[in-house]
């Protein structure tokens, strides 16, 4: 018990976390079944071992040439096919990698805060984007939550509980691209499978891993409880509104050192000489004077309708505007960002 508690005060919780394996695996209390736990164990063969079944997009016998489709997929909208040829395109404007990244983006999977989020991905050299990450993807249970339907309809209901049909939603309409052929989305099934949240992720106390790790295979709901509760099993969407008036904004104050990091690692993601967007945003006066006249106008391009709305994609502009919901940029956000246009334009 002192040990524990020395252990405590002196190290972070994830250097607990890794200390805890390693004494408890040179214990021997790990479970003998299929192979010990460690910090690399994939989530769901844990979840599997104490009694729950696989999902059905689970891809458990994917071999590296199929997953490796699907990493290029992903990140490049094109690959090698089982015939030997170059696949066309999913999309000739976007690629998944345009609105989601693909390593953990929150400190605490359980926790939707995009202000943690943002100093976060900073410090890790990601993106800050405005679609959910896809390391763990695989381990959520339901997608296009929330007011996804606002903007989708009837295009959310089978997307919701299903992953493939999600993925589908997202190649045809979210890229202005088209669906998937079978191959491809079994392909990117597979990736997603190999990409899902490890032991080792999860914000476990030492009392908790000792649990986990020392059980035996078989029913313990208590166990998929306890795993389940330290990560997201879907991600909320919850669409903003404009504040009543632009002149003033939302009630809060903003920090133009903050929203130096929104501009740089969410604006000019998309907005760049060699990003998707069909205007790229320097770092001109001129950009931000033109900001600046726009924030009290009507219209979707001021910065309030332009990140709480978006736009659509229609005949002739497939390039379109996501929306950011405010799980992945808050009010307070975008008044940093004001606040930062507001310090350029002089």
């Amino acid at each position: 018990m002192r040990i524990k508690k020395i252990l405590q005060s002196h190290f972070s919780r994830k250097t607990v976390f890794f200390l805890a394996i390693g004494a408890l695996l040179m214990g021997n209390l790990a479970w003998k079944g299929e192979g010990d736990w460690s910090k690399e164990t994939p989530l769901s063969k844990l979840l599997s071992a104490f009694g729950e079944e696989l999902p059905v997009h689970a891809r458990p016998n994917a071999t590296e040439e199929v997953i490796q489709r699907g990493y290029d997929l992903i990140h490049y909208g094109k690959t090698t096919g089982p015939n030997g040829k170059t696949s066309s395109y999913i999309s000739k404007y976007y690629v998944c990698t345009t609105c989601h990244n693909q390593q953990q983006e929150d400190p605490d999977l359980s926790i939707f805060d995009p202000e943690t989020r943002l100093d976060y991905v900073e410090k890790k050299g990601m993106k800050f984007l405005q679609g959910s990450t896809f390391y763990g993807i695989a381990n959520r249970e339901s997608w296009y939550n929330g007011d996804y339907y606002l903007k989708y309809g009837d295009l959310v209901k089978p997307a919701n509980k299903s992953l493939a049909e999600a993925t589908q939603l997202c190649a045809k309409v979210c890229s202005s691209g088209r669906y998937l052929e079978d191959w491809e989305l079994e392909a990117i099934l597979a990736y997603y499978w190999n990409n899902q949240l490890k032991l080792g992720d999860l914000e476990l106390t030492s009392g908790e891993l000792n649990k986990i790790i020392s059980a035996k295979s078989g029913q313990k709901p208590e166990l998929i409880s306890l795993l389940k509760s330290k990560y997201a099993t879907y991600s909320p969407a919850t669409f903003g509104e404009v504040p009543e008036d632009k002149s003033k904004g939302y009630a809060y104050e903003g920090k133009p050192e903050i929203g130096k990091k929104i501009y740089q690692l969410s604006c000019q993601s998309c907005h760049s000489f060699e990003g998707p967007a069909g205007m790229a945003l320097d770092d001109s006066k001129l950009t931000f004077q033109k900001f600046k006249r726009n924030i009290e106008k009507a219209g979707v391009y001021n910065i309030y309708d332009i990140i709480r709305h978006g736009t659509y994609a229609d005949k002739g502009k497939p390039r379109y505007m996501p929306l950011y919901p405010k799980e992945r940029l808050s009010d307070k956000q975008l008044e940093d960002l004001r606040a930062f246009i507001m310090q350029e334009a002089g």
